[in-house]
């Protein structure tokens, strides 16, 4: 990071466990450390479990960690949290400087009624018009938060960052080893592509899914019933939650990368794969389209199994065609930012954010 801050301090307010392996968590660690790394001094503060549907105890333990902020400071909330905390953000704006940090709306999850998709879109619209500034993921997410009232000249994209990593060197087996990263929830599709699967089981092919299976243990217990109806239990190994350390071996030893989300507000684990000039097959869900370039992966519609199949079976069948979207990928990853030029635009964005006046 070129810039130094030295001096300058920030308030990072994070539900629920900052080491979990997700890629919202991720995003939250590494740009803490840049932060650190460049001058800043960021005090973390847990705000509990639960999030975005939080219990009674931890919405008081939030509300202490916001009332012993000091006046002025500036305060970078999760979205996970901030989204649910209208009447909070409301009581201290005229006190904290509040930046909201979006990985992507709330109401966007997989598989919420309606009535509660709105009471997210209304608490996190009411919510955000407290903020001095916000911080999202991708353009994609910027550009959706039109529909909250959030004028662009408040929004910064800052897009997460990867490390400099060797080229996978695949499988070296006669089938395709294919490689999924995402927690066991509805919205990464899973099930879909146990589905897609199911009717490819005479090509020579492996999946191996890494991701929390405790996160939404129905979702998990749910996939596994789907996985053993199929007769698919020696082909699909889910390994469940891995330290971020841990996986570069599994990116390694992968042939292609697959995630058919029905939402992303940028898709980290997709931008690792590109970085390992692994080819991709995803979807057009959300901010996919941004991080994976055409040259690099082909993009189904979301939930359209009959796309998915068609576009598995062609990687599978195709070599000159994987080698052609591997060649994509390689070039993509010159591209990547990292982690460290992450963390500048987003020192960057909190200056600005300090600047501007009260929002309401």
């Amino acid at each position: 990071m070129s810039a130094r801050f030295d001096g300058m301090r920030c308030s990072f307010l994070v539900p629920g466990d900052l080491n979990a392996h997700t890629g919202g968590y991720t995003y939250d660690r590494h740009i803490i450390e840049a932060l650190r790394a460049s001058g800043w001094q960021v005090e973390v503060h847990a705000l509990g479990d639960g999030f975005p549907s939080p219990a009674a105890e931890a919405l008081a333990r939030t509300a202490r960690v916001v009332e012993a902020l000091p006046d002025g400071a500036l305060a970078v909330v999760d979205g996970l949290a901030f989204g649910v905390l209208d009447e909070l953000a409301h009581r201290h704006a005229q006190r904290l400087r509040w930046v909201a940090l979006v990985h992507h709306p709330l109401s966007l999850e997989t598989g919420l009624d309606p009535a509660r998709q709105r009471a997210l879109y209304e608490s996190e619209r009411r919510a955000l018009a407290a903020v001095r500034g916000v911080i999202v993921t991708s353009p994609f997410t910027a550009r959706g938060l039109d529909a909250f009232g959030v004028p662009p000249s408040r929004v910064a994209v800052v897009v997460p960052g990867t490390e400099a990593a060797p080229p996978a060197t695949g499988s070296g087996g006669e089938g395709l080893s294919l490689l999924c990263v995402a927690t066991l929830t509805p919205r990464k599709g899973h099930a879909l592509l146990v589905e897609a699967l199911a009717s490819l089981q005479d090509r020579a092919w492996t999946l191996h899914c890494v991701g929390s299976k405790t996160m939404d243990a129905a979702c998990a217990s749910a996939l596994c019933d789907a996985i053993d109806k199929r007769g698919l239990r020696e082909r699909i190994v889910l390994h469940g939650d891995k330290a971020e350390g841990e996986l570069p071996a599994f990116y390694a030893a992968a042939d292609a990368f697959v995630l058919p989300s029905f939402h992303e507000g940028y898709g980290m684990a997709l931008a690792e794969a590109l970085a390992r000039g692994l080819p991709v097959i995803s979807t057009r869900a959300g901010a996919i389209p941004d991080t994976v370039p055409t040259e690099a992966g082909e993009l189904v519609p979301a939930g359209d199994v009959v796309a998915l199949r068609t576009a598995l079976l062609r990687l599978m069948e195709d070599p000159a065609w994987r080698a052609q979207l591997r060649a994509g990928a390689m070039a993509a990853r010159r591209a990547l930012p990292t982690w460290r030029q992450s963390g500048a635009r987003f020192a960057t964005a909190l200056v600005d954010a300090m600047q501007r006046p009260h929002a309401t």
